[in-house]
């Protein structure tokens, strides 16, 4: 026997998280069903900076602005772009005004976790079927690998970029993007690592070589986070042997030949094992026709490269966008979801082409010549604005 449940979100991730959040915050009762087995299941990682025009419009939404700031990296918007001699081309310093503070990803959903009823989240619940119900528009069953099932009169996807949700509305699946990651940590860095803590910097590093590059952040916790992004065909990682540290190692330091020690030295220090992962994205101009009782969010619905750094943002802007729709169409699901749609599809197609403008300035010839010559652009397009402003 199934066990109903009026709202029901797919995934825990922040998205999902976000919306469960603004919908209890406003009187209205939802269920998050997670993978994962606890909050503490894997380590979530990775910095985020949180942009004023929806990230930050999300926390407000979800009433946790102050505990929010109490969590911001400070110093964590600074940014410096190399070359791959570790010349510095452009340099910025945290100027401490919140415009885009960095925050760490796990801390950020320990912060929406803990604004929860304890019963909000259902944990270790893996989907492995969703399925409309016979003879009742707008329901649908969701089954789980345990065996147990539950009904819902509204499912979001909010479970990702290979989302079982989206197959409801969507026939599209993520494509590679052309680049791969290795991702490799330093921990304990300013007192281990300290040459590479000071090419680093305070916040985000960008160095370039033409079509690959080391992108990386100082975290919270003193330890330094590095991607090396290349252009290359799908089946490359599969080229290199990961289970072997040493060998793997080497194979990726001899990409690097001719770029400056500081910075071959991410890869050659970094402590544990390097990590291979492929950058996947949906058409940037994915959406759907309407499907009574199901809609989606964050990845599920738009996953883009991260190279206009609004994956989270937009997840958890959706999320808080996705229940206050439903706060303010109160019994009316279909209406609620038509109005959050509606907006969803322009914004995310806006930023999705965004991020692949930002994949093909970046991982091209020259780089990061055309990157320093945008940030100065933007400088300009600034300072004329001031000039002209009455």
């Amino acid at each position: 026997m199934s066990t109903h449940y009026p709202i029901a979100i797919i995934g825990g991730g922040l998205g999902g998280l976000t919306a469960a959040r603004v919908l209890h915050a406003n009187g209205v009762a939802a269920t998050i069903f997670e993978l994962e087995p606890s909050r503490q299941a894997r380590v979530q990682g990775g910095m985020l900076d949180i942009h004023e025009y929806n990230g930050q419009e999300a926390i407000r939404a979800a009433g946790l602005w102050e505990p929010f700031t109490a969590i911001v990296h400070p110093g964590g918007e600074a940014m410096r772009i190399l070359d791959h001699t570790g010349a510095v081309l452009r340099e910025e310093e945290d100027q401490g005004q919140l415009s885009r503070p960095e925050v760490d990803r796990g801390q950020l959903r320990d912060l929406l976790i803990d604004s929860l009823p304890a019963d909000a989240i259902r944990w270790g619940c893996k989907v492995t079927a969703v399925r409309p119900v016979e003879g009742v528009p707008g329901r649908h069953e969701v089954q789980f690998a345990d065996g147990e099932t539950i009904t819902t009169d509204l499912l979001i996807g909010a479970d990702g970029a290979w989302s079982k949700v989206r197959r409801l509305v969507s026939d599209a699946v993520p494509a590679y993007t052309g680049i791969s990651f290795i991702e490799g940590d330093l921990h304990d860095a300013d007192s281990q690592h300290s040459v590479q803590a000071e090419v680093m910097g305070a916040g985000m590093l960008f160095a370039f070589r033409d079509n690959t590059g080391i992108l990386g952040h100082k975290e919270s916790d003193g330890s330094l986070h590095f991607y090396l992004g290349v252009r290359a065909p799908e089946d490359w990682v599969d080229t290199i042997d990961f289970t072997d540290a040493s060998a793997s190692r080497s194979s990726v330091l001899a990409m690097l030949d001719g770029w400056s020690d500081e910075l071959r030295g991410l890869v050659a220090h970094a402590d544990g094992p390097l990590q291979p992962r492929r950058i996947h994205a949906l058409p940037a101009d994915h959406s759907w026709q309407p499907v009574p009782g199901v809609t989606l969010l964050g990845d599920a619905a738009h996953v883009m490269s991260p190279f206009a750094g609004e994956g989270a943002n937009l997840a958890m802007y959706d999320g808080a966008l996705l229940a206050l729709a439903l706060v303010e169409h109160p019994g009316d699901v279909e209406a609620a979801v038509a109005a959050y749609e509606s907006a969803l599809f322009p914004r995310s197609a806006e930023a999705a082409g965004e991020s692949a403008s930002s994949l093909d300035l970046m991982f091209s010839e020259g780089s990061p010549r055309a990157l320093v010559e945008m940030f100065a652009a933007f400088d300009a397009q600034a300072e004329g604005a001031e000039v002209v402003a009455p």
